[in-house]
């Protein structure tokens, strides 16, 4: 037996029906018009009962529904040309060479596969039903959610955030103790991290809804591919370790092809079990949204981190949660739970877990983005400038290069590790039962690199090498507490990384400013400015009262009036019989001419603030057909 299962928390994310007019021109202008159209993958929105995926090649409307065992599943009850999402293969494109395949399929053939350009035919988009669904469960989500292609983003060499394969994908590796050593192909998500996690370090199961789960709120399920089912052993201890940023390709190719420059990831790779096509992240695939999804084992419309920047509603706020970087774990829905809290629900209050720059870090005992620190102060002061001093800690390539970023984020990871070797001082020599239950270390500086110099270039290999010295230094530490062989190490990404024609410039979730669309442009995202607009007849039946609102409800329920508008009434023929501008509580009242009927009579509301409406005095609204306008279809 299964249900529909639409949004969990509808609070104006997708498109209400006083959006459909902004919302169509919005789509209009981003798959309709150039430069937008070249650039654009895809488009999607929640609307009317169904999820909407648009795109230059087809556009399809789907359903999600829920099982009595909590399976998801997804049925599409319309298309127009191609389903844009229809090839979801998590294996596809996971090589150097399958990229660069791919880029000859696409028309853009090249020996560089740092110029690897990939069209929409040619790249996958793994669970696009489930992770698109998921977006538009938080009140946070926008109206509309923009997919550029994989290579038409910004003036970087690398990018990432898009629901596509390539910029999707992320290694994973789980090395330790119930671990089943090997390449798997496993079709993973990244929700699937955290749960995994849980079992092998022995978390009692929780019943929710009925169903067993190792956390307040799972998404994902135990990989349990990858367990040794015959090992007695359990990890004491978990160490996660997160390149940003880096590729799962590029992984691949240097363990095939130059493993001497990687030994310490190598070691962990060949004593564990990595999954040969890595694992899918979350959508948006970018950073703080992917970060607290592998924390917490749920997608981002249920931890609510949507984006690094988002907007909030109720409250007219816009929050930059990536750029803030400190004080960021209340921004966490509550209804979620974080690895460190679970370690610390297990196994008690005084189960020490440390966040080394790891972007969600709520319930950890140490974490600098939210000034906790285990140890001496004084002593972590003089070990960071110790080693921001030795000669070999930071590469001169990153100022040769005039790449001054690198060399900054080359130091985050050199205080990151000033941090462990402080924390671990703190803890005492070979007594693991006082150590971290549980570690996230963060580095940095692979994202950077993938960034500034794209996936696949020399800068890149030299942060990849440099980064994998570091883990070195990080088992070594380990392992002089006695710590290496009792330990899981968890090694991931938060999102992967694609080439980019940095040529083009090209920004598509903005371009529909250019056309007038007023909203809210939190790239990739977009939260439209809208009037909701109530017509009422007097008793006298002649005279018409407009009201006037914002379209988003306050915090407290209310829409608030707009001031200022102008309303004019128009008769079928579009002649002015009436105009006026709304007071103070977004008023106006018309009397209409008594030979006018009501469906001859059309309201335009403009102001500089919200977008423009056009629609029938009854409510309903007026404006071009958009399966007609993008495909020669009608609705």
């Amino acid at each position: 037996m299964r249900r529909e299962y639409g949004p969990e928390r509808l609070a104006g994310q997708g498109l209400d029906p006083n959006q459909y007019e902004s919302g169509d021109r919005t789509i209009a202008k981003l798959l309709g018009a150039t430069p937008a159209r070249d650039h654009v993958d895809l488009v999607v929105t929640w609307r009317d009962g169904a999820y909407e995926v648009w795109a230059s090649r087809g556009m399809i409307r789907f359903k999600r529904y829920v099982d009595d065992d909590g399976g998801l599943h997804f049925d599409v009850i319309e298309q127009v040309g191609d389903n844009p999402i229809a090839n979801q293969d998590p294996f596809a494109v996971s090589t150097i060479d399958e990229e660069m395949q791919a880029s000859g399929t696409s028309g853009n053939s090249s020996s560089d596969p740092n110029r690897a350009f990939l069209e929409p035919h040619a790249v996958t988009h793994p669970f696009a039903y489930e992770r698109i669904a998921q977006l538009f469960d938080s009140p946070r989500a926008p109206d509309i959610m923009v997919s550029p292609k994989a290579y038409t983003y910004g003036i970087q060499p690398g990018q990432h955030g898009a629901l596509d394969v390539v910029q999707s994908r992320a290694p994973l590796i789980f090395s330790g103790p119930g671990v089943k050593p090997g390449r798997h192909r496993i079709a993973a998500r990244h929700v699937d991290i955290a749960p995994s996690i849980a079992h092998l370090m022995g978390f009692p199961q929780i019943i929710l809804n009925g169903r067993g789960s190792y956390l307040k709120r799972q998404d994902g399920r135990v990989l349990v591919e990858i367990l040794d089912a015959e090992s007695p052993q359990r990890p004491r201890a978990v160490y996660m370790m997160l390149l940003d940023g880096l590729s799962h390709s590029e992984l691949m190719h240097q363990l095939e092809n130059n493993r001497a420059a990687i030994p310490n990831l190598a070691r962990l790779i060949d004593a564990g079990a990595m999954l040969s096509h890595g694992s899918i992240v979350n959508f948006p695939s970018i950073t703080w949204p992917s970060h607290s999804t592998i924390m917490t084992g749920a997608w981002c419309g249920h931890h609510d981190i949507v984006n690094p920047t988002y907007h909030e509603r109720a409250s007219r706020q816009t929050v930059p949660v990536q750029g803030m970087i400190f004080d960021t774990e209340r921004f966490l829905s509550p209804e979620v739970e974080t690895l460190y809290e679970a370690f610390k629900r297990v196994f008690g209050a005084d189960t020490i877990t440390v966040s080394i720059h790891e972007p969600q870090g709520r319930g950890a005992d140490h974490n600098v983005f939210e000034k906790r620190v285990i140890g001496d102060k004084i002593r972590l002061k003089d070990l960071t400038i110790g080693l921001l001093n030795a000669s070999d800690e930071i590469s001169p390539r990153w100022m040769a290069d005039d790449k001054s970023a690198m060399h900054r984020e080359e130091v985050v990871d050199i205080r990151g590790m000033a941090q462990l070797i402080n924390l671990l001082e703190h803890c005492g020599e070979r007594t693991p039962k006082n150590m971290p239950k549980f570690v996230a270390h963060e580095f940095v500086l692979t994202d950077g690199a993938g960034h500034d110099y794209g996936p696949h270039h020399e800068g890149l290999r030299e942060a990849l090498y440099r980064t994998d010295a570091r883990i070195g230094k990080v088992l070594e530490l380990l392992d002089a507490r006695g710590m290496l062989a009792s330990t899981l190490f968890v090694v991931t990404s938060d999102h992967g990384m694609a080439a980019q024609d940095i040529a083009l410039n090209a920004n598509p979730t903005v371009e529909p400013v250019k056309a007038g669309i007023k909203g809210i442009f939190a790239e990739p995202m977009i939260y439209l400015r809208d009037m909701h607009i109530d017509c009422e007849r007097a008793n006298d039946r002649r005279t018409l009262r407009v009201a006037v609102f914002e379209n988003d409800f306050a915090t407290d329920d209310e829409r608030p009036a707009v001031e200022g508008a102008t309303v004019k009434l128009l008769d079928r023929s579009g002649a002015i019989v009436g105009e006026a501008t709304t007071s103070m509580l977004g008023i106006v009242a018309f009397a209409t001419p008594a030979n006018l009927r009501d469906e001859d009579l059309v309201l335009e509301v403009e102001h500089s603030a919200f977008n423009s409406r056009k629609l029938r005095i009854d409510g309903a609204p007026i404006h071009a057909d958009l399966r007609k306008l993008l495909y020669g279809a009608t609705s």
